[in-house]
């Protein structure tokens, strides 16, 4: 396999996620989880940087040079769409590829609760959060989301990510999407002036920094429905992520207008599941009274027992998820038992019929 495209379509065809290569590095590519050798025969640096050209402008090789990183994505006629990200290591070129599907999923493909995923999309304000380590799905997750509203409202929908990586069309919505470092220079820069292009719907691929989450919290204060990701494990982390960003003088005010704003906080992971492929486990948070109460109140720490009482409006821990995941055989108790971070508690609900 001399180009990329013959090895991403080699890859795919094998429903790996994500494909390695580097300057005298075996290709490699991450299938279920699991890392596996695509050949044996490593990639000297002209070779390397002439397959990746194929796909990848020149100015933005040199931004590659000149900061030594670089995201970006791209489509293969045939293959597929894909995320990379271009880094030197020892002072060798490597890239990371990860595989997109072309059009978004459903949420019934993903495995996420339809009643409530629809719930969510309908809302006409506040902030929606989508969290997770990186290869949880939560572009997938929110690229559902998204596709929903745009197949069913008529409205504005307006996108900054790093990069771009599902491409929509318009349905019943209009969606502008706006790549950091093409359209923008940063999320905080593409954020700053979003209030004016009269959106409905804004998308922030990433919340990486104070004046971003400062920006979303106020967009979603004055009437929009804000999605956005955060890299945090849990409910209780993620809140309490965005408000220690911020200065200790303004964290209550932070703490009031958190809890007015939010309405859900999804936590996932993708786990192998039994027979080949990935299964979405997800602890889901709905902001009700209580909750909100509890954030205004600095007490986020019981939020979680709170998500354990709250199954009737359609919040779940992700113990739940995964032992729901288990009891119906789509992972192994091994599985679930590896990616909980309360194994008595875990334990307890595989032993409940």
């Amino acid at each position: 396999m001399k180009s990329l495209a013959e090895i991403l379509k080699f890859a795919v065809s094998k429903k790996a996620s994500d494909v390695h290569l580097g300057e005298g590095i075996i290709p490699t590519m991450r299938v279920d989880g699991d890392l596996a050798p695509i050949s044996e025969t490593p990639f000297t640096r002209s070779q390397l940087i002439g397959m990746l050209m194929e796909y990848l402008s020149e100015d933005k090789f040199k931004t590659f040079e000149k900061e030594k990183e670089l995201d970006y994505s791209f489509g293969i006629a045939g293959v597929g769409r894909f995320r990379a990200n271009l880094s030197f290591q020892k002072g060798a070129v490597a890239v990371a590829i990860r595989a997109l599907p072309f059009e978004p999923m459903t949420f019934e493909q993903i495995g996420f609760p339809i009643r409530i995923a629809e719930a969510l999309v309908s809302r006409p304000s506040g902030m929606v959060l989508v969290t997770g380590v990186t290869g949880s799905g939560k572009t997938t997750t929110l690229a559902a989301m998204i596709d929903h509203i745009n197949a069913n409202n008529a409205c504005h929908i307006v996108s900054v990510e790093d990069p771009i990586e599902f491409v929509f069309k318009n349905k019943k919505a209009i969606i502008n999407q706006r790549e950091v470092g093409t359209d923008t220079l940063s999320f905080h820069a593409g954020l700053k002036h979003v209030l004016r292009q009269d959106p409905d719907v804004i998308l922030i691929g990433e919340m990486r920094d104070l004046e971003t989450i400062e920006i979303a919290l106020t967009a979603a204060e004055t009437g929009h429905l804000v999605f956005a990701t955060l890299h945090t494990p849990d409910t209780v982390q993620s809140i309490n992520r965005m408000i220690d960003v911020f200065p200790a003088h303004q964290q209550q005010q932070v703490r009031i207008q958190l809890s007015f704003v939010l309405q859900a906080v999804i936590c996932q992971q993708l786990l192998p599941k039994v027979g080949g492929g990935l299964a979405l486990a997800s602890e889901i948070m709905i902001a009700n009274s209580a909750v909100r109460t509890l954030i205004r109140d600095s007490k986020a720490h019981q939020i979680y027992s709170s998500i354990q009482m709250g199954q009737k409006e359609g919040m779940r821990t992700m113990n739940m998820s995964l032992a729901e995941l288990t009891k119906t055989g789509k992972i192994s108790k091994e599985t679930a038992l590896e990616r909980t971070s309360d194994f008595a508690e875990l334990e307890r609900l595989l032993a409940m019929k």
